[in-house]
């Protein structure tokens, strides 16, 4: 009996030692071919970048090329005077204050810490100055002055910083002060610092030329006498990037180092915003890195041409054919290596047109194609008013024609 157990012990392993090792490997295999699909699956990033937020985005077309955890709300820091310098640029630009004009510093801006120009209550320096003094020197205390100088007080400046960010869809920020030192509250993310980087650099390109001193002296006269400040750019960038354009950096506490940086190259103008960096070199290093993925990615096709735009014959109108002229500009930010020298425009306009018609009326489109597929159009518009035509007016072209 116990022969006969044993005989089928020996029995039972043998078929055992047969099974398992193949059942082993399937299960390996399965495993394997299991992380093989996970590894085909996962898209690889565009890019690397450190900082936990961050995005890249084209200037004169808004499109966003790469983006990392781009809408979370995080303290920007200096960043936040972006935003300042837009609304000073906006004041000028509607007449409200120049260049020029003279600001007297207060008690409340010269008492500003953190990164500053040492301005003293009663002392006056000029718009022109002050916007040195922000975009060079990221000075808080200038910030401050400059809203004063617009608002009245820098709550009021701080409540129209809040509704311009609504005007361009910047979603996910509250500004609670106009210079960007840490306060409870006072949050923007990248793809916000993009929006309003771009609103600024497209509608004010002069930013630039104060974005992109190096180093400049300023003069300041107080009860104390004469002294000259300088001015260092905190934007390494604009002596280590060749393409540098600005912007703004910004770093505290709790923001950690973040910066909006522009760059033009061959008619492209790009921004890529890095929020949170650990230090200062990461920031500039992964903004680097964005802005050279982007000018190795992007082709710009763009049309300000009014070839094939002529009058448009109106019905029923008191002349027989309108002014149409192009109501803006085309562009076209090509990232897939297509052949934008292939983009074809065709004039198309509505019709008929009938009178009236108002100056800004839409009365066709230009409409660009790409491998047959349309890739956009551009407003054709009417230069002018245009009046229906009266029974009087009728009459009068009948007695003109027949006597003269």
């Amino acid at each position: 009996m116990k022969k006969i157990q044993a005989v089928l012990f020996a029995f039972m392993m043998l078929v055992m030692s047969l099974v398992m090792p193949s059942e082993v490997c399937a299960d390996d295999e399965k495993e394997q071919a299991g992380n093989a699909g996970q590894e085909n699956t996962e898209a690889q990033p565009a890019v690397e970048v450190s900082a936990p937020s961050a995005i890249l985005m084209e200037a004169s077309t808004g499109t966003v090329i790469f983006e990392k955890d781009a809408d979370t709300a995080r303290p920007p820091a200096s960043v936040t005077k972006v935003m300042t310098m837009l609304l000073i640029f906006d004041a000028i630009e509607n007449g409200s204050i120049s260049l020029e004009d003279e600001v007297t510093v207060s008690e409340h801006a010269a008492s500003m810490g953190g990164s500053q120009v040492f301005l003293e209550p009663g002392e006056t320096q000029t718009v022109d100055t002050m916007l040195k003094c922000i975009s060079v020197a990221s000075a808080n205390d200038a910030c401050v002055a400059m809203a004063e100088y617009i608002c009245g007080n820098e709550e009021e400046f701080v409540a129209r910083m809040n509704e311009r960010a609504r005007e361009l869809g910047m979603d996910n920020t509250t500004f609670v002060n106009c210079n960007g030192l840490d306060t409870d509250g006072h949050v923007t993310s990248a793809r916000d610092i993009a929006l309003m980087s771009r609103e600024l650099i497209t509608k004010y390109p002069q930013v630039h030329d104060y974005s992109m001193i190096w180093m400049e002296n300023i003069t300041h006269e107080t009860n104390k006498g004469t002294s000259e400040f300088g001015l260092t750019n905190t934007n390494k960038l604009v002596r280590q990037y060749e393409y540098a354009t600005g912007l703004k950096t910004g770093s505290t506490g709790d923001a950690k180092f973040c910066v909006s940086a522009t760059a033009e190259k061959n008619g492209i103008e790009l921004i890529a915003v890095v929020m949170a960096a650990e230090n200062s070199k990461d920031r500039f290093a992964d903004a680097v890195k964005l802005l050279n993925y982007g000018f190795g990615k992007c082709q710009l096709y763009t049309d300000e041409s009014t070839e094939g735009i002529s009058p448009v014959t109106v019905e029923n109108g008191v002349e027989d054919t309108i002014d149409a002229v192009r109501a803006e500009s085309f562009s076209y930010l090509d990232t897939s290596g297509g052949n934008i020298n292939g983009i074809e425009r065709s004039v198309q306009l509505n019709t008929p047109i009938s009178a009236p018609v108002s100056k800004g009326d839409v009365l066709g489109y230009i409409v660009y194609t790409l491998d047959g597929k349309e890739i956009g159009k551009s407003g054709i518009i009417a230069g002018e008013d245009m009046k229906k035509a009266t029974y009087l007016d009728h009459l009068g072209d009948i007695v003109r024609e027949v006597f003269l």
